[in-house]
């Protein structure tokens, strides 16, 4: 009797496997290219800048306009980046006018620094630009004479910076600009709030201070006999 050979029909669901492994598999090498053609794309923008915002420096900074159509504007960099933030209102000004009246009196008149408010422009670093505007300063007599930008910005760091609180100062945006401030070098920050009537003093490696009105603000390592009763601060 002859032997017969059998052969096992190949079925509709090993069809479809295989089916599916060949498109699985044509999918794979058709991202494996897209891959690394986006990677190529990528490399080729990167290199030409495309990817990265727009680095402003303290050149570009000067000469930005300070009215806009919508209005006056007061600019900032932030490492580069462009800070955009509405002029102060009433109150604002009077207690930066307040602080700056008295940094004024008890300190320059007295020969024991330089002081300035009004927004003035300090250089934090450069590369990429740290520019800020702190609504008062207190420049020391050790630190005289003051050296700018040839924008006229001061590129000497202040001692002593002031800064009072708006509306939309978040707590960790004014914790972030105080770190900067330590790290360019100031030596005390002090943050005024004109809606809870405080003013915190900030020291590195110190735990912040708040004073209420009750208190006087004093300075003895960098204006001393300096006094300004936190109430003062406040008068509008």
């Amino acid at each position: 009797m002859a032997s017969k050979t059998y052969f096992r029909p190949t079925t509709k669901m090993s069809l479809a496997s295989a089916s599916r492994t060949k498109r699985k598999n044509h999918l794979h090498s058709v991202d494996q290219r897209q891959e690394k053609l986006d990677a190529k794309l990528r490399s080729q923008n990167l290199s030409r800048g495309r990817f990265f915002p727009r680095l402003f420096t303290v050149a570009d900074l000067a000469k930005l306009p300070s009215d806009l159509p919508s209005g006056p504007v007061v600019y900032e960099l932030d490492n580069g980046r462009l800070v955009v933030m509405p002029p102060p209102g009433d109150i604002h000004g009077a207690v930066e006018s307040n602080i700056g009246a008295e940094l004024k009196i008890q300190g320059e008149r007295r020969g024991l620094g330089k002081a300035r408010s009004g927004g003035v422009g300090v250089i934090l670093w450069k590369n990429p630009d740290r520019v800020v505007g702190p609504d008062a300063v207190f420049i020391a007599k050790e630190s005289l004479p003051i050296r700018t930008s040839k924008e006229g910005y001061l590129e000497t760091i202040p001692e002593l910076v002031v800064e009072v609180r708006s509306k939309n100062d978040t707590g960790p945006e004014i914790s972030k600009k105080v770190q900067d401030y330590f790290k360019a070098g100031v030596r005390v920050v002090w943050v005024s709030d004109p809606s809870k009537r405080t003013v915190t003093i900030y020291r590195p490696e110190e735990k912040a201070k708040v004073l209420r009105e009750n208190d006087v603000l004093t300075i003895t390592d960098i204006i001393p006999g300096f006094e300004l009763p936190v109430r003062n601060v406040f008068q509008v």
